[in-house]
């Protein structure tokens, strides 16, 4: 009997050992939250953190909450991974990052995508961001030069361009210069939001533009198509800042790798874990970038893109 009860004791032990180690292991796991306002995949973020050592589900816990394209519920969304509570709040994409500030001053919060955050009051500066927010921006000032560039080769007659943004944006004054090299005209057209679309638009008609240049903005899926659809309907040529937009048809977009931002987004995550301050650590900018370019809304607007754009390009959609 007592043989018997041993086996059956050795046993247990065998089959609990794993589950307790587990369980014991989860209990060490660190807690982290992602927000944003779609559903975007994470598989580079993820890669970024199992390249640091950090493995969902192993070490490390996280806990996502996506608005489904509701801005308003942004915030209890916030507020629920502040109570949690989570150690660190990824912000997902730009329209995550205020919620997340105003529900917390002291967790910190990584930007995986953001606009302008100086200019939002997100940081006091790219290089000391002083408070609890750091991460990516997605604004590369050379960037905004190249993209007018690029639509003067595919459009050569090219005179005035309609911007849509902010005259204030960070885009705008290396865009200037490129317009005096290349001799365009510049016309800002602010967006406050997508009621401003239709008459942006209309202007831009009236005024006779000759393309359109989408600075970098809050985006959600919805208002690309939105955009794209007016320019398509205005027959202008736009280069955007995203490749979502050629995706959904636009013409063409030169800007960072979102995917590339992600994996980048995951250092931050990286050094918060163990120990750094994000007031610390340099809000950083892209450091890869894709051209893309869309040939059937080229065709559509009757326009023959130069084989050499072509062969620069990372994707060419047919």
């Amino acid at each position: 009997m007592r043989r018997i009860g041993l086996a059956v004791v050795l046993a247990l032990s065998l089959t609990l050992a794993p589950l307790v180690a587990q369980a014991q292991q989860a209990d060490k796991a660190r807690r982290i939250g992602w927000l944003s306002m779609g559903t975007p995949t994470t598989t580079s973020f993820l890669e970024g953190l199992r390249e640091l050592g950090w493995i969902e589900g192993r070490n490390l816990v996280i806990e996502r909450r996506y608005a489904e394209g509701d801005l308003s519920r942004l915030p209890n969304f916030a507020a629920e991974l502040v109570r949690l509570p989570v150690e660190i709040i990824i912000a997902g994409d730009s329209f995550a990052i205020d919620p997340a500030r105003k529900a917390t001053k002291t967790l910190p919060i990584v930007m995986t995508i953001s606009g302008d955050p100086v200019g939002q009051g997100w940081v006091e500066s790219l290089g000391r961001p002083g408070g609890n927010i750091t991460g990516l921006t997605n604004i590369s000032p050379e960037l905004a030069g190249k993209r007018l560039e690029l639509l003067k080769e595919s459009v050569p007659r090219l005179g005035r361009v309609v911007v849509l943004g902010h005259p204030r944006h960070p885009d705008w004054q290396p865009m200037n210069v490129a317009a005096a090299t290349l001799g365009v005209q510049l016309q800002a057209l602010m967006l406050q939001s997508r009621e401003d679309f239709e008459s942006a638009f209309q202007l831009a008609a009236r005024e006779r533009a000759g393309g359109l240049i989408v600075l970098p903005f809050p985006l959600t899926n919805t208002n690309a198509v939105k955009l794209v659809a007016l320019a398509a309907r205005t027959r202008l040529p736009a280069v955007y800042p995203l490749r979502r937009y050629v995706e959904v048809g636009g013409l063409m977009a030169y800007g960072p790798s979102i995917s590339d931002m992600y994996r980048q987004a995951a250092t931050f995550v990286d050094k918060i874990l163990k120990g750094a301050k994000p007031a610390d650590l340099p809000v950083e900018q892209p450091t890869k970038f894709e051209l893309v370019i869309n040939l059937k809304t080229a065709k559509d607007l009757g326009l023959t893109i130069p084989q050499t754009l072509l062969l620069r390009a990372d994707q060419v959609i047919q």
